[in-house]
């Protein structure tokens, strides 16, 4: 049995969350504790062990588990997988790192986000990414990477229902909405991504 150590309100725990519920994988969760810390030096969630395999950081977790299930999240043909991991690796460097301050300062009220310039800097390049994506989807007609659901999808989701969960002006982006409504037939994205939690 596979067990996933973090936190399920973290959204990179939740990311390996609902790749186990796409894939219909069972699992045990574990919260944190401070012996974790001899299976991850970076003292961070989520944790993946698989018998005596030990595995960190979310998308490796996630890609990890659609390779060990053979499953079509992860495309098997070369281009196809690579845009996949081209959408996902965007979700992690992109993406992330433009909401980051204004996260941090809109919703956690960290006093050490609270640069007015720097949120609204943040909340500018966080509302231009998603309008990339926008214009993405809007080529696909679907989802992300292309006609089919894919681990894409799973990780852009959760940093998109943090963008539609904190308090800010965004732009009305049709084709995201049009995606959001998509996702929400998935009892996968119900459960762990669109939950109540950014």
């Amino acid at each position: 049995m596979l067990t996933i150590i973090g936190k399920a309100t973290s959204i990179n725990v939740r990311k390996v969350l609902w790749t186990c519920a796409e894939l219909d994988l069972p699992f045990t969760r574990e919260e944190w504790r401070d012996e974790h810390a001899a299976l991850n030096p970076n003292r961070m969630v989520p944790v993946l062990v698989d018998g005596d395999f030990v595995l960190w950081e979310s998308n490796a977790i996630c890609r990890y588990l659609c390779v060990r299930e053979a499953a079509a999240l992860l495309p098997f043909e070369a281009r196809a997988r690579a845009r996949v991991e081209q959408w996902m690796d965007w979700q992690a460097t992109e993406l992330n790192n433009a909401w980051r301050y204004a996260f941090m300062a809109l919703v956690r009220a960290s006093p050490h986000h609270a640069d007015p310039a720097q949120v609204a800097a943040s909340v500018a390049a966080w509302n231009r990414h998603v309008g990339i994506l926008d214009a993405q989807l809007a080529q696909t007609g679907a989802w992300v990477a292309g006609e089919q659901f894919t681990l894409a999808d799973i990780v852009i989701a959760l940093s998109l229902n943090r963008w539609s969960m904190t308090p800010m002006a965004r732009p009305d982006y049709p084709h995201i909405a049009a995606y959001l409504a998509r996702l929400a037939a998935r009892p996968g994205y119900r459960a762990w991504c669109a939950n109540g939690v950014p």
